[in-house]
């Protein structure tokens, strides 16, 4: 299957038509992409790009167009009606085939990582790249705007970028992360009175207490009141409930819907499902789409094909891999699944209203942390095979000698690296896992602490493959510092151990 990952970058221009043609350009001088949409709004002063391509194609035009945005647009110049904090506001990946969302994750991250050293522009990550909770919704990162920020980067701890420069230069911040498909659909209300607009998107958006998975803004668009939003799951809220809420809401203000607009580009299932809903089909079935059926494939899937070997069945093989680091990244991919869980189980309850934003950021960190630490299982193996690799390289001469010796250091520092960043995965495990015992849903706490656990037990071996490889070392002062941060992980989990056995017994009586 082909590979291909969709970018969406917002840029704060529209009214200078050459700027954004010079940042079409630096996309399209990638051969492995394709322009797909260009979208920019005046009143807005933003424009929004869609591309898609190869993961590697996407990922070098979006660094181009950053540059060239940061080359072209300053924000101490800049005004328009929504809200910016960058040259390149926001650059998110979207998976559309052949890939997930872990390639996404680390395409957000290595692009951030090249930005933020090669640019300079302060760079932070968001949705389900977001390095902390509460910067999944951009919102939260981008409040304040470019002039906010700008003034608490240097002095405020919870401005750092995760990238870049702790300082704001005319280009901006630039927010990168990796989502799903998102639809942006603006309603246009037959009133010029903004009031009404703010009013209404107040009322639509999930953080005030509206329709979950919509984001709303309240804006005057070419002197008519507009609810802006984005539809960041239209499966679970789909976009004709929200134009038949705002309808209703208008109502109580004496207005109606004059028109809607998409802002770049909509899956066609969003589509079918307004079809659908709007015509009342019953029974329907998207087989019964004409071009589906025309252009879909059968499966070659057989239903005799065999079942692949489970971890544990390859774990208890007699075989030096997987072994105990693995196992190690497993637990804390348990505890990390176990933390998603409560965090599910807490969020859409009455009587947790109050911490269903918490939980939900919970959950979307608990599940990039439950990726990572499933990709470490595969990469703890791997490392150590590359290890007893270089064991065999030829040493018959001192220039070999020389050469594999210094293999071997390498690799021993790399099976090292990864158990130590499985470490520090099971402690952010650990973290959530409090959260959620000491907010989330009470009839899953034994659960949070079932969570914790198994982070912890991902530590205890981890911890172990890390110190058992740097003893091997005969240098011990590459390792030194690995050490210093092992040290302080363990420690800091000894904290939480006890912040949540607390937690477990008065709450939970367990």
């Amino acid at each position: 299957m082909t590979q291909l990952i969709e970018c969406i970058p917002n840029f704060s221009d529209a009214r200078r038509p050459e700027v954004i043609d010079q940042i079409v350009a630096a996309i399209q001088s990638v051969a492995e992409v394709k322009l797909l949409d260009r979208s920019s709004d005046l009143d807005h002063n933003r424009t929004v790009i869609t591309f898609a391509g190869t993961p590697a194609g996407v990922e070098e035009a979006a660094f181009r167009a950053i540059k060239t945005a940061a080359e072209l647009i300053d924000l101490d110049q800049h005004t328009g009606a929504h809200p910016r904090m960058g040259a390149t506001d926001v650059c998110p990946f979207v998976p559309l085939s052949g890939v997930g969302m872990d390639e996404c994750i680390a395409i957000a991250k290595r692009l951030g990582q090249r930005v933020g050293s090669e640019l300079q522009i302060p760079v932070y990550l968001y949705e389900a790249a977001a390095s902390r909770p509460e910067r999944v919704n951009l919102e939260n990162v981008r409040r304040g705007q470019y002039e906010g920020i700008k003034a608490e980067i240097e002095t405020n701890p919870d401005r750092k970028p995760d990238y870049g420069p702790v300082k704001m230069p005319k280009a901006g911040a630039t927010v990168i992360g990796a989502r799903n498909p998102l639809v942006a659909f603006n309603v246009y209300l037959t009133s010029e009175d903004v009031d009404i607009a703010k009013k209404i998107a107040r009322a639509v958006r999930q953080s005030s207490g509206g329709l979950r998975y919509v984001k709303g803004l309240g804006l005057l668009v070419d002197g008519r009141a507009q609810v802006s939003m984005n539809l960041t799951n239209f499966r679970e809220t789909p976009i004709a409930r929200v134009v038949e809420f705002i309808r209703r809401e208008a109502e109580r203000y004496g207005v109606g819907i004059h028109h809607s607009e998409l802002v770049g580009l909509i899956p066609q299932e969003a589509l079918v499902d307004a079809a659908v809903w709007y015509t009342q089909l019953d029974q329907f079935s998207p087989e019964q789409i004409l071009e589906s059926r025309i252009f879909s494939s059968p499966s070659t899937a057989g239903s005799d094909s065999p079942k692949p070997a489970s971890f544990i069945d390859e774990l208890a093989a007699p075989t030096p891999t997987p072994g105990g680091g693995s196992a190690g990244a497993y637990a804390g991919a348990m505890g990390a699944g176990l933390v998603a869980m409560v965090a599910g189980l807490t969020i859409g309850k009455k009587k947790y209203a109050e911490v269903e934003a918490e939980m939900q950021a919970v959950r979307v960190v608990a599940e990039n942390l439950r990726k990572e630490l499933t990709q470490a299982v595969d990469d703890d193996a791997s490392a150590f095979e590359v290890l007893m690799a270089t064991f065999k390289l030829p040493k018959d001469t001192e220039e070999q000698k020389s050469a594999r010796n210094a293999a071997v250091i390498q690799a021993t520092l790399n099976a090292a690296h990864i158990p130590l960043h499985v470490c520090e995965d099971a402690v952010k495990v650990m973290e959530l896992a409090v959260k959620c015992a000491e907010s989330g849903n009470a009839n899953a706490i034994s659960d949070s602490m079932s969570g914790f656990a198994m982070a912890r037990a991902s530590l205890t071996a981890a911890s172990c493959n890390v110190r058992i490889n740097l003893n091997t070392l005969e240098d011990r002062s590459p390792g030194e510092k690995m050490l210093t941060e092992l040290a302080a992980l363990e420690k800091q989990a000894d904290k939480l151990e006890k912040q949540v056995r607390k937690i477990v017994k008065d709450r939970g009586g367990i």
